[in-house]
């Protein structure tokens, strides 16, 4: 599933292409995504300028002036720039159409969504699928600090409480794993149990993670692509995510794969003792 830093390296991608340019037109050949497309979206975007793509979470959000688009990319999906004579394939569920290129939305198992925010109803943040949010990673206010007292007295492991998004956004299954790893936290500890000293660490790991996969590019798992088509490499230098039986680059014992909550999670029993 594409996480933060595949969205964000997505919204970096497209950026050039869309904004301050008028959008020609909004094909919708398959409405039956996660949520429907609204059935009055194109009337409502085409010939209006597209003035910001931003994001939120792992929502990408186009800006309009009567308006926000909210594209979620789903378990697969992916938003391509194409030279606007390429022909749709069978999974190319949504094209933006510009003068000079089309935005395209694939999505091969429909889990992703485009849906609307007019401007009448306030700030786009305000919105069902954005409000409960938690912080932004790289927000400042996103401490160690921030993260000890969101977590005391939750006995959930930590892994999933990072998955959860309340506290923070946007860490995902791949990301979690390897920040744990990096602050020597082993996955199933209880949230409430985390000292402020490795809250912290914690906090500065998840930062450094995350930074460290969007300059990368990203992770290319299953069908995950960026804006151009190409790959991110991320997942290639992974410390723990994807290596069971492997010997560990810090302490040479075999990482281990657990299931929590139907997500695998990576780790060394060594470097991140329970």
């Amino acid at each position: 599933m594409p996480e933060l830093p595949e969205v964000e390296v997505t919204r970096r991608g497209i950026a050039p292409h869309v904004e301050g340019r008028p959008l020609r037109h909004l094909a919708v050949r398959n409405a039956s995504l996660r949520w429907p497309v609204p059935a009055t979206l194109a009337d409502t975007v085409s010939g209006r300028t597209v003035l910001e793509a931003g994001r939120r979470g792992k929502y990408l959000l186009l800006r309009f002036d009567n308006g926000t688009q909210l594209v979620h990319l789903g378990m697969s999906g992916s938003l391509r720039v194409v030279p606007s004579t390429q022909p749709p394939a069978v999974h190319d569920h949504v094209d933006w159409v510009f003068d000079d290129c089309i935005l395209r939305l694939r999505d091969p198992r429909r889990f992703g969504a485009v849906l609307w925010h007019p401007e009448e109803d306030g700030p786009v943040l305000a919105h069902p699928r954005l409000a409960s949010l938690g912080i932004e990673p790289f927000d400042e206010a996103f401490t160690g600090a921030l993260l000890f007292a969101g977590t005391r007295g939750r006995t959930t492991p930590i892994k999933q409480v990072l998955l959860g998004g309340e506290i923070v956004v946007g860490v995902g299954n791949i990301y979690a794993s390897e920040s744990l790893f990096r602050s020597s936290i082993h996955p199933r500890t209880p949230a409430g149990r985390l000292s402020l000293a490795r809250c912290l660490r914690l906090a500065e790991e998840v930062r450094a993670t995350l930074a460290e996969a969007i300059a990368a590019g990203g992770s290319s798992l299953r069908d995950f692509v960026h804006s151009d088509g190409s790959s991110g490499y991320f997942q290639i230098d992974s410390r723990v995510y994807g290596r069971e039986g492997l010997p560990c680059r810090v302490c040479g014992t075999p990482i281990r794969r657990i299931v929590q909550f139907q997500r695998a999670t990576f780790y060394c029993p060594r470097c991140q003792r329970f």
